[in-house]
This record gives structure tokens, sequence and C-alpha cells, in this order.
């Protein structure tokens, strides 16, 4: 970075003037189309996501485009395009190029993508607008400063794709790699155990069902909670902490799961979702949704939470998913289902091997998961430095 910093002190040597979005590029809005109204080709829409929202025949920008997302989850997402597309529900950013060159254009608002996030307006479905990202400063630096940018910027995000692909491979490997010793070391009902004996899970256990609570509940602090969601969404096989919280008046209409429980969803918007596990191993009960049951058993939780993964028995729960538009599942059926009665010990020596490959995949604060993160915040760190320049003196 120091060839750029010598530009820099050369060809800026009073600093960087500063100038408004709006008055160095064009912030045009999208065209509103329906997808049913329009002929299918290969011209990506780009419209309120973070990728396409599906493709037509004809487009409505060419030549290099930025675009920015309107409305919904994602207003405000940044994107670059070098080939036609239609801009939808969206606004694209069309430089002067011999003031602004687009692609430097472009990394100067990733570098700034929480900033126009936090423009959204509006209540129910958020939007960002074009003339409140017009009034961002952007700073206008000699294009052959912004080329040399460019390139530096260019081939670090080259390589930070290329690790971050060889990353999510070996991610996926070790994915892999625990569900084959999750399927070997847990007896499964065609493995051929013949010491093994199989019980329902109604034999072994009982199951009690949660109360509802919604939005309005929630609280700061106050009573842990576990809302059927977050099973599929934020925890994995066990957790010993809640990271939502109820006001703690509503106590007495409640209901609990207990330390040692195995909680399980019962609806979903897939049958996957459906029948999704976490063993609570917290200090103390945690409220449970409706939504849920509680699962009380002598079992070693994180070993019936490992079991409840394996292929062959999310294989058993499917069968017992009520296909309705919201899936469901049917708890008497799935309390059926046969599970291998072994020893409490054996079953805890499996959930410790499993533990391990468990954390080295899932946890975000050790193993393969946080190094992809750190490659991330490492290229965010380098490209925020080579956009942060000395402004000019009054």
């Amino acid at each position: 970075m120091s060839r750029i910093d010598d530009m820099i002190r050369q060809m800026c040597p009073d600093g960087v003037d500063y100038q408004e979005l709006g008055r160095v590029a064009v912030l045009r809005r999208g065209t509103a189309i329906t997808k049913k109204d329009v002929e299918e080709g290969d011209i990506p829409v780009i419209a309120g996501g973070t990728k396409p929202a599906y493709f037509v025949a004809t487009s409505n920008r060419s030549g290099v485009t930025i675009v920015v997302a309107g409305s919904g989850a994602y207003a405000g997402h940044v994107s670059y395009w070098d080939i036609p597309i239609f801009v939808s529900d969206a606004f694209s950013i069309q430089c002067s190029e011999d003031v602004l060159i687009p692609r430097f254009c472009y990394h100067f608002l990733k570098s700034k993508q929480e900033v126009i996030h936090a423009l959204k307006r509006g209540g129910g479905v958020p939007h960002v607008y074009a003339k409140d990202v017009a009034k961002i400063l952007v700073p206008v630096v000699p294009v052959e400063i912004q080329q040399e940018i460019v390139r530096v910027l260019d081939q670090f995000t080259q390589l930070e794709a290329e690790l971050e692909a060889e990353l999510e491979a070996e991610l996926e490997a070790r994915r892999k790699q625990y569900a084959y010793y999750r399927e070997s070391l847990i007896p499964s009902p065609s493995g051929g155990s013949r010491h093994v004996r199989w019980r329902e899970l109604r034999d072994l256990g009982s199951f009690y069902r949660g109360k509802r609570f919604t939005k309005n509940d929630y609280s700061d602090q106050g009573i842990p909670c576990i809302h059927y969601g977050e099973i599929y969404t934020r925890y994995g096989v066990w957790v010993d902490r809640a990271e939502s919280y109820l006001d703690s008046m509503l106590k007495d209409r409640l209901r609990f799961a207990l330390p040692g429980d195995v909680i399980i969803t019962d609806v979903g918007e897939t049958v996957e979702d459906v029948g999704s596990s976490l063993a609570w191993l917290g200090s103390m009960p945690v409220a449970i949704h409706d939504h849920c049951f509680a699962y009380r058993s002598e079992f070693d939780a994180r070993f019936l939470s490992h079991l409840m993964g394996t292929s062959w028995f999310r294989h058993n729960r499917a069968k017992y998913v009520a296909r309705t538009k919201v899936k469901t599942l049917l708890i008497d059926s799935f309390a059926r289902i046969k599970v291998p009665d072994i020893p409490f010990e054996e079953q805890r020596r499996i959930a410790d091997a499993l533990d391990r490959f468990d954390t080295l995949v899932n946890d975000l604060s050790s193993g393969l998961p946080a190094e992809i993160t750190a490659r991330r915040k490492q290229y965010e760190y380098y490209r925020d430095r080579l956009l942060t320049f000395p402004e000019m003196r009054s």
C-alpha cells in the first residue's frame, strides 16, 4: 500500500475532496414487473434480495451497473454487474467515469454497507431510497489512484474468495466426516447390531408440550426461553444458554424444559425442519414455545440429540409429518419410533466423540467457521484502510 500512499501524497498534497454521490453519479429507479407478466430468459432481474429474483428476456440496464436493493429484509444491499440486467425493485448507480470509476465506487459503497442498511425507512416493509444514498459523501481522488486501488482490492477479493472456497470445501468435508462418524457410532436398525435392544420413544420417556408466547412477551432479560424457530436456525445439537428472554411476570403461564431434556419442534416450513431437536443442558429450566415438546427420559440428552440427526432417524421422522401448508409433526406417531436402548456410559462416550466433531464444524468461536470469519474481517480491514483518505483542508 506504500505505492498508493505515495501517489496520494504526490497527487493530493492538500487532501481529498469528498462530494455527494448524486453529484458524480446518476441514481435511477428500476421498473416494477412481476414474473407472470414477462417472458422468461437469461437476463437477471435485480430486486430486493442479494441474488437475482428470476430471469427475463429483456434488460433495462447494460454495461457496468451498481445496484442497491430497494425494499425488504435486504434493502440497501449493494451489488455490481457488468452484464445486461433488469433493475426492478431497486435502483441503479451509473458513474461519471471521468470522475468516478464504477468499480472504485462499488468498493467504496460496500465499505459503507452498514451505513446504507441503516438508511432503511418504514415500519412494515423497509425501504432504502435513492435520494438518501445520493447524499453519501464519496472521495473524488484522481482516476490513476482509483485504478490502483481497484487493482489491489480486486486482487484481495479474488484471493479472499479462493481461500474462502477452500475453507468452505474443508468445512463441507468435515461435515461429511462428522455425519459419517455419527452414522457409524450410533446403532442403526439396518446395522446388524444383534445385541442392541430397540424400544419406542414413548416407552423410554414422556413428551411435554410448551406454552405459547408472542413477540410482545420478549424482554432484554428475565426468563430464558427457546422459540421453535430458533432450534433450526440458531442452535446446534445442544445448548446450555438461551439467547432470548421473556418478561418475568409471565412465569406462571409458561411451560418449561428441564436440564437434560431434548426439545423438539413440531412445525416448520419444510419436512426437514419439522422434528428438529436440541439438548437443553442449562443449569435451570427454560421456557419453550407451544410448537415445541420437551422429551424427558433417562437418556443422555446429547446422545439422543445426535441420534435424532442421523439419516435413518430423519427418514423415519419424515413419515410422521403432516404435509399441510405448515408442516406439522404427528407427535403420537413420532413417539413410536424405535431407538437403541444402550448403556448410559456408552451413550456418553459416543456423545463426547461426536461433540468434538460438532464443535469443529459448527462452533463460530473455534474451528474453520471462525477462520473464514477472520479472513473476511482481514479483507474488510485492508479495504477500509485503502478507502480512507485525508480530507481536503478548507
